[in-house]
């Protein structure tokens, strides 16, 4: 098969290796870390968690260091981004072993989430850092495949981490903090093998004279706006609409994962442990999701095109999350996991290839920082609005049936650009074409 050719091809180039298995450390000690704070802030057995606190706390982490975003991808493209992976994961490294103090000592809660925000906001420098670097180590012909493999296997990489933590929880006497503590190691490990790869392989091409921090902080607004316009540019208007059909669909993502938070901690499990197990398990069906996505996304977008794959990917969703969400039971919604996983990264696939190969390796920091700010604020948007509709035990026929209308929208509205797009295709290439036709019956 050319997929397997092209992936072999692909695990022989040495520098896209080294950046897998950065991208594989450092999202597995995110799966890692995140499985520790829900464990801590929902499934904890002496707290009673609402929606309104889920809601909460994903504002507190996730709505500060998308102000980081923007910062994110001015300084991501000034710095070079192998030293971006090195100290960025070293200091997440500190972080996370801080926050495993603050929960043996049984600190504040603000202490704890301030902790918490700081490992996550640097998370968006490697996060970003590693997207904005993959074209530097692969090919043109081969982005599509490693948009597959790479993303696919570093979510693949954070379920793996979150099934360590789950069998690390098992047997540890203190659990939540010996999880962390785990994150805290495979953060080190992605560091140490950051300093594999070259300092100037990776990108930013340094500077004559580097212009000082304040500087570069104070053009923040300058430099945001410059990326929106390239971003917005006429032969970047397909990698625009596909970034925000995958924004509306990260929206619905977060509704639904607070739905089924609420679910499995009240009223899919007799105990918080069983929910925090059923949890789980379905993130790792989600993560079998991830995986067929990898495997099918190449073959369908170059079949379809990115574009009209989103909306298929998002058509399937429009039908199947009410039919496997509404009956409100653990067999469906593990199902539901799966389709989910493999829609939505499937769609994600697409969108990051949209836009990396359109976008100039210049812009790439700052336009990827925009697309993390994008995400974060439609998923915490979405975990208030499912605050608001969701009652004590998660069953909420209005807001299954609210996501499935905006998927049906986003398939709505890219498949009526994708049909503009070829229409405006055929009349260029009709108005270009040579017209002998007509030459040659004046002629006779």
């Amino acid at each position: 098969m050319s997929v397997v050719r092209d992936l072999r091809v692909l695990l022989r180039l040495r520098d896209f290796r080294r950046l897998l298995y950065v991208r594989l450390l450092s999202q597995g000690a995110d799966g890692v870390y995140q499985v520790a704070l829900a464990a801590y802030v929902v499934f904890s057995p002496e707290k009673q968690t609402s929606a309104t606190a889920i809601a909460s706390a994903m504002a507190v982490l996730l709505l500060p260091y998308s102000l980081v975003g923007p910062f994110a991808g001015v300084l991501l493209d000034r710095w070079r981004r192998r030293q971006v992976f090195v100290y960025g994961n070293v200091l997440r490294a500190l972080l996370a072993a801080a926050t495993a103090v603050l929960m043996v000592t049984h600190a504040p809660d603000w202490l704890f989430y301030v902790s918490a925000l700081c490992v996550t906001a640097v998370n968006r420098f490697v996060l970003a850092g590693l997207s904005a670097s993959l074209p530097r180590v692969v090919d043109a012909e081969r982005l599509v495949l490693a948009n597959s493999l790479s993303p696919t296997a570093g979510t693949l990489a954070a379920t793996a981490g979150g099934a360590l933590a789950f069998g690390v929880r098992l047997v540890a006497a203190d659990p939540d903090a010996t999880v962390v503590l785990l994150g805290a190691c495979l953060y080190l490990c992605a560091g140490l093998t950051s300093l594999s790869m070259a300092p100037a392989r990776l990108g930013h091409e340094r500077e004559a004279t580097p212009p000082r921090l304040g500087t570069a902080l104070a053009g923040t607004a300058h430099e945001l706006l410059a990326a929106v316009r390239h971003l917005a540019g006429p032969r970047r208007r397909e990698a625009s609409w596909a970034l925000a059909a995958m924004t509306v669909m990260r929206f619905g993502y977060g509704a639904l994962l607070v739905l089924l938070l609420m679910l499995c901690r009240y009223d899919l499990s007799a105990t918080p442990e069983g929910g925090l197990r059923l949890l789980g398990l379905a993130l790792a069906i989600s993560g079998a999701g991830f995986f067929a996505a990898a495997v099918l996304t190449p073959w369908a977008a170059g079949r379809l095109g990115p574009g009209r794959w989103i909306a298929v990917c998002a058509a399937a969703a429009t039908v199947l999350e009410p039919a496997l969400g509404l009956p409100f039971a653990t067999g469906p919604l593990l199902v539901a996991a799966f389709v989910l996983g493999l829609i939505t990264q499937g769609a994600k696939i697409a969108t990051d290839t949209l836009v990396q190969a359109s976008v100039e390796d210049g812009f790439r920091g700052r336009v990827f920082s925009v697309y993390d700010v994008l995400f974060n604020v439609a998923f915490v948007g979405a975990a208030g609005v499912a605050a608001l509709i969701l009652p004590p035990d998660g069953h909420s026929v209005p807001l299954v049936i609210l996501v499935a209308l905006l998927y049906g929208t986003v398939t709505a509205a890219m498949t009526r650009f994708e049909r503009h797009q070829n229409s405006e295709k055929g009349d260029v290439s009709r108005e270009t074409s040579p017209t002998p036709t007509r030459e040659a019956g004046s002629r006779t």
